[in-house]
């Protein structure tokens, strides 16, 4: 009989600690904020990793410059564990600066272009064609041979209509990845694809592109042109008289792939070292501008996760992983890795956050999981009211935890506003003085909320 007390004692007791204590949650989540807010390091890293060391891309001097800042940060905060995982990276450089201009029976209109990361040089003194203006690849598939010996400039603006911008995003940037592949494949000498952009300015965005299995024959020059260039262009090509061509020069070049790393650190958890959570963003970036929204907001908001856990000395059940990954823009040489090894040693992760869409105010997040899951974050989106996060949605990760995903595990990413992002993205003006300190640093605390949260209950 006292033995069937005992364990009657002992299960009342599990269940009681098993059920939600808000009350706690909503103090440790002021904690969280007001060390945020208050102590933040998010906008000082931030402003080494812009201004001292700049843009990044895979196998770069900047690159190599970052993953050591990366490693001797994470060290100083006296975690765990911090160590490199080797990554094999492409290795792709711009040259010297590109030259386009639109030329006509009259006039030659200079216009601001960028390679698109992958693209193959022009001939040394650049190409001169005709232009054949289309709005999709299909277009380009029903046109076949008369695109041949021309230039196709992709001219289809991202939808203005879509009030989530990364859907709009999501609806034009095939262009940018495939436009070539497709031209190329029915001789075009060359494809210009209109910006990624919302807003009518000279700033031209690259971002990767891919011959797919085109050979080398089929493989032609490709560049984005802003969209105040693609509006001009436009405009003349309407006028058959104008006689329009356009010249473009870019010396671009692909060299053997490159060593790289992502860059780890945890806290181990006290309870279910087992169970792992993770919250990075991507150490690499495009070679123009320095890279501060895409993805060095992501960086230092992940650091300060475990900085944040730290500080308040809040002891982890789980395992609580940060990683700064490599090769997001042009491989995900990073996510795939990381994946790949986490296979290997057979590792469960329940939980993988990133954050990859700029450092503007926080809006709330985005989850892929199952139902009862989704059930559960619900129920904690009353914690976050105070602070002005609405957005508990389904869909959404990010690019490197991707490959983590599984049925049972939560993979979710934090949502940003959106509405300046596609203003800066893959451009030269992605800078640090676009960023805002208090915006940057409401993220951190978000993130560093919600992991609390399941760490604390874990997942369903």
């Amino acid at each position: 009989m006292k033995l069937v007390l005992r364990l009657t004692i002992f299960f009342f007791s599990l269940t009681l600690t098993a059920q939600p204590n808000y009350e706690q949650d909503s103090v440790k989540i002021r904690r969280i904020f007001d060390k945020a807010l208050l102590e933040g390091k998010s906008y000082q890293w931030l402003h080494h990793l812009s201004k001292k060391i700049g843009h990044r891309l895979s196998g770069s001097e900047g690159e190599k410059k970052a993953v050591a800042w990366g490693k001797g940060a994470l060290e100083k905060l006296g975690l765990d564990k911090v160590w490199l995982q080797p990554v094999t990276v492409p290795h792709w450089i711009r040259g010297a600066k590109e030259e386009a201009h639109i030329e006509t029976k009259v006039s030659k209109i200079e216009v601001p272009i960028l390679a698109l990361g992958g693209s193959i040089a022009t001939p040394e003194n650049g190409i001169r064609a005709e232009v054949i203006e289309v709005q999709s690849l299909e277009e380009v598939e029903e046109l076949g041979e008369k695109v041949k010996g021309k230039i196709v400039f992709y001219n289809r603006p991202m939808p203005a209509e879509k009030i989530e911008t990364f859907k709009a995003y999501g609806a034009t940037v095939g262009l940018r990845y495939s436009g070539a592949r497709v031209a190329g494949k029915y001789g075009a000498v060359g494809a210009i694809v209109r910006s990624m952009n919302l807003s009518i300015d000279n700033h031209p965005h690259t971002g990767v592109m891919s011959y797919g299995d085109n050979p080398k024959s089929q493989q032609i020059p490709t560049a984005a042109i802003s969209t105040n260039g693609a509006e001009t262009l436009s405009e003349l090509l309407k006028y058959k008289e104008a006689s329009v061509q356009f010249f473009f020069k870019m010396n671009c070049k692909t060299l053997p792939d490159a060593q790289s790393y992502n860059v780890i650190g945890e806290l181990k958890g006290t309870e279910f070292p087992d169970e792992i959570i993770v919250v990075g963003g991507h150490l690499d970036s495009w070679d123009v501008g320095d890279g501060s929204h895409d993805d060095g907001a992501g960086v230092v908001q992940s650091m300060e996760v475990l900085r944040l856990f730290k500080e308040l000395k809040i002891q982890p059940k789980r395992t609580i992983r940060v990683v700064l990954f490599a090769n997001e823009e042009n491989g995900l040489g990073g996510g795939k890795e990381y994946a790949k090894v986490a296979l290997e040693k057979k590792e469960k992760h329940i939980v993988a956050l990133e954050s990859d869409a700029g450092g503007f105010t926080p809006r709330g997040f985005g989850f892929t999981c199952n139902d009862a899951n989704y059930k559960q974050v619900l129920n904690w989106s009353h914690l976050f009211k105070p602070y002005n996060l609405h957005i508990f949605a389904r869909g959404g990760g990010g690019a490197d935890i991707g490959p983590l995903k599984k049925d049972d595990n939560v993979l979710l990413g934090l949502r940003p506003d959106s509405q300046r992002y596609f203003d800066y993205h893959h451009t030269e003006i992605d800078t640090f003085d676009k960023v805002n300190k208090r915006e940057l640093e409401l993220g951190a605390a978000s993130m560093a909320a919600i992991i609390y949260l399941f760490d604390t209950y874990g997942i369903k």
